[in-house]
């Protein structure tokens, strides 16, 4: 198998565990930061691969659209981190007008606009759920009540990965009762 091929392999097996430990449902959103040159064994933002970036947006992808969730690509800290998300997803948020390339906002990102139907990009998100393959930091764009997730697949080629799901905030106090589905 070459590499491309593992990857993407890869991409698809952290995509289906990520929705099944989440327990994600149609119409929520997925962040996902991805430094090509992590996955490649060198520095962030050193050695993008559109190659890399494309077997990973291939694999991810086809995970969350057979399950009616939608991807949100994070771009790079060259584009403020702005996201690449399908029109139907963006809402009513502000777009912006950028087109990502391989070391001006990544190559995962350029992936995803090149592979969405109707790509626009957003400067914030709000996602339920997000994988973070070789630090990128997609924090700013998850839920306010992220919860870490322990995946079995911990690396992405050389890029290790990060996972969180969210869930809504505890108020109340003492006497408050939780529903245990959103726990």
């Amino acid at each position: 198998m070459s590499i491309p091929e593992d990857i993407k392999r890869q991409a698809a097996e952290l995509a289906r565990e990520l929705c099944a430990e989440a327990r994600l449902t149609r119409e929520q959103i997925v962040v996902v930061g991805c430094s090509s040159s992590e996955i490649g064994g060198h520095r962030v933002g050193s050695h993008s691969s559109p190659e890399i970036g494309q077997a990973v947006f291939e694999g991810i992808r086809e995970v969350l659209d057979a399950q009616g969730i939608y991807l949100a690509a994070q771009c790079c800290e060259h584009l403020n981190r702005a996201i690449i998300i399908e029109r139907a997803a963006a809402g009513n948020r502000d777009t912006v007008n950028v087109v990502p390339q391989p070391k001006a906002g990544g190559s995962f990102a350029t992936a995803a606009y090149h592979g969405f139907t109707d790509p626009v990009a957003v400067e914030e998100i709000r996602a339920d759920a997000g994988l973070d393959i070789g630090n990128t930091l997609i924090g700013m764009h998850l839920k306010k009540v992220a919860v870490p997730l322990r995946l079995k697949i911990t690396h992405v080629g050389e890029a290790p990965v990060n996972a969180a799901r969210t869930r809504p905030k505890f108020i109340g106090g003492i006497r408050a009762v939780y529903d245990e589905r959103l726990l």
